[in-house]
Protein backbone atom coordinates (compact mmCIF):
# COMPACT_ATOMS: atom_id res chain seq x y z
CA UNK A 1 0.00 0.00 0.00
CA UNK A 2 1.10 3.57 -0.69
CA UNK A 3 0.82 6.59 1.60
CA UNK A 4 0.95 10.21 0.40
CA UNK A 5 1.90 12.63 3.19
CA UNK A 6 1.39 16.38 2.82
CA UNK A 7 2.56 19.31 4.87
CA UNK A 8 -0.19 21.92 5.12
CA UNK A 9 0.98 25.53 5.51
CA UNK A 10 2.71 26.97 2.43
CA UNK A 11 2.30 23.55 0.78
CA UNK A 12 -1.35 22.65 0.23
CA UNK A 13 -2.21 26.16 1.41
CA UNK A 14 -0.67 29.27 -0.12
CA UNK A 15 -0.34 30.79 3.34
CA UNK A 16 -0.09 29.97 7.03
CA UNK A 17 -3.18 28.78 8.89
CA UNK A 18 -1.75 29.68 12.31
CA UNK A 19 -0.90 33.25 11.28
CA UNK A 20 -4.33 33.65 9.72
CA UNK A 21 -6.04 32.44 12.88
CA UNK A 22 -4.21 35.23 14.72
CA UNK A 23 -5.27 37.77 12.10
CA UNK A 24 -8.85 36.55 12.35
CA UNK A 25 -8.81 36.99 16.13
CA UNK A 26 -7.44 40.51 15.67
CA UNK A 27 -10.41 41.31 13.43
CA UNK A 28 -12.76 39.92 16.08
CA UNK A 29 -11.09 42.12 18.69
CA UNK A 30 -10.10 39.07 20.75
CA UNK A 31 -6.33 39.73 20.79
CA UNK A 32 -4.11 42.81 20.71
CA UNK A 33 -3.06 43.50 17.12
CA UNK A 34 0.43 44.84 17.85
CA UNK A 35 1.32 42.01 20.24
CA UNK A 36 -0.01 39.33 17.90
CA UNK A 37 1.68 40.63 14.77
CA UNK A 38 5.01 41.32 16.47
CA UNK A 39 5.10 37.78 17.87
CA UNK A 40 4.10 36.25 14.54
CA UNK A 41 6.88 38.12 12.73
CA UNK A 42 9.46 37.00 15.29
CA UNK A 43 8.35 33.38 15.18
CA UNK A 44 8.23 33.39 11.36
CA UNK A 45 11.83 34.60 11.15
CA UNK A 46 13.00 31.86 13.53
CA UNK A 47 10.92 29.23 11.73
CA UNK A 48 12.46 30.08 8.38
CA UNK A 49 15.93 30.01 9.93
CA UNK A 50 15.27 26.60 11.50
CA UNK A 51 15.81 28.00 15.02
CA UNK A 52 12.25 28.19 16.32
CA UNK A 53 11.82 27.36 20.01
CA UNK A 54 8.72 25.25 19.60
CA UNK A 55 7.78 25.34 23.30
CA UNK A 56 7.87 29.14 23.27
CA UNK A 57 5.82 29.23 20.09
CA UNK A 58 3.05 27.00 21.43
CA UNK A 59 2.97 28.83 24.76
CA UNK A 60 1.98 31.88 22.71
CA UNK A 61 -0.09 30.28 19.93
CA UNK A 62 -2.34 28.18 22.15
CA UNK A 63 -3.29 31.10 24.38
CA UNK A 64 -6.07 31.87 21.93
CA UNK A 65 -7.81 28.58 22.75
CA UNK A 66 -7.64 28.97 26.52
CA UNK A 67 -10.26 30.96 28.41
CA UNK A 68 -12.82 30.87 25.59
CA UNK A 69 -15.97 28.79 25.50
CA UNK A 70 -16.17 25.91 23.05
CA UNK A 71 -19.30 27.46 21.55
CA UNK A 72 -17.42 30.67 20.75
CA UNK A 73 -14.33 28.83 19.45
CA UNK A 74 -16.38 26.65 17.13
CA UNK A 75 -18.39 29.60 15.81
CA UNK A 76 -15.18 31.58 15.19
CA UNK A 77 -13.55 28.59 13.50
CA UNK A 78 -16.43 28.18 11.06
CA UNK A 79 -16.08 31.80 9.95
CA UNK A 80 -12.29 31.55 9.87
CA UNK A 81 -12.41 28.53 7.59
CA UNK A 82 -14.73 30.29 5.18
CA UNK A 83 -13.08 33.73 5.24
CA UNK A 84 -9.38 32.91 5.68
CA UNK A 85 -8.69 29.35 4.56
CA UNK A 86 -10.89 28.65 1.56
CA UNK A 87 -9.35 31.58 -0.39
CA UNK A 88 -5.77 30.34 0.11
CA UNK A 89 -6.07 26.71 -0.94
CA UNK A 90 -3.32 26.51 -3.55
CA UNK A 91 -4.53 26.40 -7.15
CA UNK A 92 -3.32 22.86 -7.88
CA UNK A 93 -3.96 21.33 -4.46
CA UNK A 94 -7.20 19.54 -5.29
CA UNK A 95 -5.77 18.17 -8.53
CA UNK A 96 -2.75 16.76 -6.68
CA UNK A 97 -4.91 15.16 -4.01
CA UNK A 98 -7.19 13.66 -6.64
CA UNK A 99 -4.16 12.28 -8.50
CA UNK A 100 -3.16 10.32 -5.41
CA UNK A 101 -6.72 9.19 -4.72
CA UNK A 102 -6.99 7.90 -8.30
CA UNK A 103 -3.86 5.84 -7.70
CA UNK A 104 -5.45 4.29 -4.62
CA UNK A 105 -3.05 6.00 -2.21
CA UNK A 106 -3.95 6.78 1.38
CA UNK A 107 -3.80 10.53 2.09
CA UNK A 108 -2.50 12.12 5.28
CA UNK A 109 -1.72 15.69 6.33
CA UNK A 110 1.02 16.29 8.88
CA UNK A 111 1.30 19.77 10.36
CA UNK A 112 2.82 21.64 13.26
CA UNK A 113 -0.33 23.74 13.52
CA UNK A 114 -2.70 22.58 16.23
CA UNK A 115 -5.52 20.15 15.53
CA UNK A 116 -8.30 22.54 16.60
CA UNK A 117 -7.46 24.73 13.62
CA UNK A 118 -6.46 22.03 11.15
CA UNK A 119 -9.07 19.31 11.62
CA UNK A 120 -11.71 21.20 9.57
CA UNK A 121 -9.05 22.17 7.00
CA UNK A 122 -8.26 18.50 6.41
CA UNK A 123 -12.01 17.89 6.05
CA UNK A 124 -12.29 20.77 3.57
CA UNK A 125 -9.52 19.21 1.48
CA UNK A 126 -11.04 15.75 1.73
CA UNK A 127 -7.97 14.26 3.43
CA UNK A 128 -9.09 11.56 5.88
CA UNK A 129 -5.99 11.36 8.08
CA UNK A 130 -4.35 14.15 10.07
CA UNK A 131 -1.37 14.32 12.39
CA UNK A 132 -1.18 17.70 14.12
CA UNK A 133 0.07 19.14 17.36
CA UNK A 134 -2.56 18.41 19.99
CA UNK A 135 -3.72 21.21 22.32
CA UNK A 136 -4.38 19.98 25.83
CA UNK A 137 -8.07 19.72 26.73
CA UNK A 138 -9.16 19.37 30.37
CA UNK A 139 -12.10 20.38 32.51
CA UNK A 140 -14.28 21.13 29.51
CA UNK A 141 -11.88 23.54 27.80
CA UNK A 142 -8.46 24.10 26.32
CA UNK A 143 -5.64 24.78 28.77
CA UNK A 144 -3.25 26.63 26.46
CA UNK A 145 -0.69 23.82 26.75
CA UNK A 146 0.44 21.06 24.36
CA UNK A 147 -0.64 17.47 24.91
CA UNK A 148 2.04 14.98 23.94
CA UNK A 149 4.84 15.48 21.43
CA UNK A 150 4.66 18.57 19.21
CA UNK A 151 4.39 17.62 15.54
CA UNK A 152 7.43 19.62 14.47
CA UNK A 153 10.80 18.77 12.84
CA UNK A 154 11.92 15.35 14.18
CA UNK A 155 8.61 15.17 16.03
CA UNK A 156 6.89 14.76 12.66
CA UNK A 157 8.98 11.66 12.01
CA UNK A 158 8.27 10.20 15.45
CA UNK A 159 4.55 10.90 15.24
CA UNK A 160 4.30 9.48 11.70
CA UNK A 161 6.14 6.31 12.68
CA UNK A 162 3.77 5.88 15.62
CA UNK A 163 0.80 6.37 13.29
CA UNK A 164 2.19 3.84 10.81
CA UNK A 165 2.78 1.28 13.56
CA UNK A 166 -0.85 1.59 14.67
CA UNK A 167 -2.34 0.96 11.22
CA UNK A 168 -3.88 -2.39 10.29
CA UNK A 169 -2.09 -2.29 6.93
CA UNK A 170 1.59 -1.95 6.17
CA UNK A 171 2.52 0.96 3.92
CA UNK A 172 5.41 -0.07 1.69
CA UNK A 173 5.79 3.21 -0.20
CA UNK A 174 5.78 6.74 1.17
CA UNK A 175 5.57 9.96 -0.83
CA UNK A 176 6.06 13.23 1.10
CA UNK A 177 5.43 16.84 0.11
CA UNK A 178 6.65 19.94 1.98
CA UNK A 179 7.84 23.50 1.52
CA UNK A 180 10.11 23.85 4.57
CA UNK A 181 13.63 23.10 5.73
CA UNK A 182 12.01 22.07 9.01
CA UNK A 183 10.54 19.04 7.25
CA UNK A 184 13.80 17.69 5.82
CA UNK A 185 13.80 14.85 8.41
CA UNK A 186 10.28 13.89 7.26
CA UNK A 187 11.20 14.08 3.58
CA UNK A 188 14.29 11.95 4.15
CA UNK A 189 12.19 9.03 5.40
CA UNK A 190 10.15 8.89 2.16
CA UNK A 191 10.77 6.80 -0.92
CA UNK A 192 9.71 9.85 -2.93
CA UNK A 193 10.30 13.35 -1.51
CA UNK A 194 8.90 16.38 -3.31
CA UNK A 195 9.68 20.01 -2.46
CA UNK A 196 6.64 22.26 -2.96
CA UNK A 197 7.24 25.99 -3.41
CA UNK A 198 10.25 25.45 -1.13
CA UNK A 199 12.25 27.84 0.98
CA UNK A 200 15.85 28.43 -0.12
CA UNK A 201 17.35 25.83 2.20
CA UNK A 202 14.96 23.08 1.16
CA UNK A 203 15.35 24.01 -2.51
CA UNK A 204 19.12 23.63 -2.27
CA UNK A 205 18.76 20.34 -0.38
CA UNK A 206 16.24 19.03 -2.90
CA UNK A 207 18.50 19.85 -5.83
CA UNK A 208 21.42 18.14 -4.10
CA UNK A 209 19.35 15.03 -3.39
CA UNK A 210 17.71 14.99 -6.83
CA UNK A 211 14.21 15.53 -5.45
CA UNK A 212 11.53 17.06 -7.68
CA UNK A 213 10.67 20.71 -7.03
CA UNK A 214 7.12 21.72 -7.91
CA UNK A 215 4.66 24.55 -7.38
CA UNK A 216 1.00 24.20 -6.47
CA UNK A 217 0.29 27.92 -6.81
Amino acid sequence: MCLAVFDLDHTLLAGDSDDLWGEFLIELGRVDAETQRRANRRFAIKYKAGTLDIAEFYAFALQSLAGNSLADLHAWRERYLREKIEPIVAARTFALLEHHRAQGDTLLITTATNSFITTPIAELLGVPHLIATEPEFAGGGYTGRVAGLPNFQDGKVTRLRSWLAAQPHRYEHLTCYSDSRNDIPLLEMAQVAIAVDPDDTLRAHALQRGWPVISLR
